[in-house]
């Protein structure tokens, strides 16, 4: 006899958490509907966009389960158990797209050396949008996730990503935690070339939506926008 597997879906959700549902595609709710088993980032957060989704469902009746930054490796196996019994899970971040600067791409690792399906759904992802919008080298681009705190160790890091960017025509891409953004935004201007590309798109997909690309000069020319506590990405590129 045959065992059936069940699929591990990766369910996006919307960037801002009082955005409309308009960033996530009908087979994505579809798919949810389907669904009593996940893991999720934020149990609060999860339980709120499947409600967005499926107001009538029993929301006892869902059975949630947490992954984050702090969950052992340990813990893995056991939060895919349900798929070995032949049950799916969707599995959803906090916001935006699930595994990409995202905890759960553990899960996803473990999924595959299990045998486990992966499928991934279309989203929302502050990254790619950020990107799209930039108007820089979208042929060739690497994600550096956190740049360093230290702010000697910062400069270096973001001289070698201005020299990668001018060696390799690739722009390079990065966020900070929010609180510490209007900071990174002064760094930078202070450390980058006058002709480098600096993309700042910040609070991505919402009516306070901010999307601008200038060099370095041109930047220090400008009213500089406030981006304290906004989730933004970064991208520069050397030209």
């Amino acid at each position: 006899m045959v065992r059936s597997i069940g699929k591990l879906y990766l369910i996006p959700v919307p960037i801002h958490e009082g955005e409309a549902m308009f960033s996530i595609p009908n087979g994505v709710t579809n798919q949810v509907k389907k669904l009593n088993h996940f893991v999720v980032e934020n149990e609060k957060t999860a339980r709120k966009m499947i409600r967005r989704i499926y107001p009538e469902v029993s929301q006892p009746s869902l059975s949630l389960s947490t992954l984050n930054k702090n969950t052992p490796s340990i813990e893995l196996d056991a939060l895919l158990a349900p798929c070995e019994k032949g049950v799916s899970i969707g599995l959803m971040s906090e916001a935006g797209v699930p595994a990409v600067a995202d905890p759960g791409s553990r899960l996803v690792a473990v999924a595959h050396k299990k045998g486990i399906e992966v499928v991934p759904l279309v989203g929302p992802s502050s990254i790619l949008l950020a990107l799209m919008g930039s108007g820089l080298n979208g042929q060739n681009f690497a994600f550096n996730g956190y740049l360093p705190i230290d702010s000697n160790e910062k400069k270096r890091a973001i001289l070698e990503l201005e020299k990668r960017s001018l060696k390799y025509g690739q722009t390079q891409i990065f966020m900070e935690t929010p609180y510490r953004n209007d900071k990174m935004l002064e760094f930078l201007l202070k450390v980058l070339g006058q002709e480098t590309l600096l993309s700042v798109a910040t609070e991505i997909n919402s009516n306070e939506e901010f999307i601008k690309t200038l060099s370095i000069a041109k930047w220090r020319t400008e009213k500089i926008p406030d981006l304290h506590k906004k989730p933004t990405i970064f991208s520069i590129l050397k030209v």
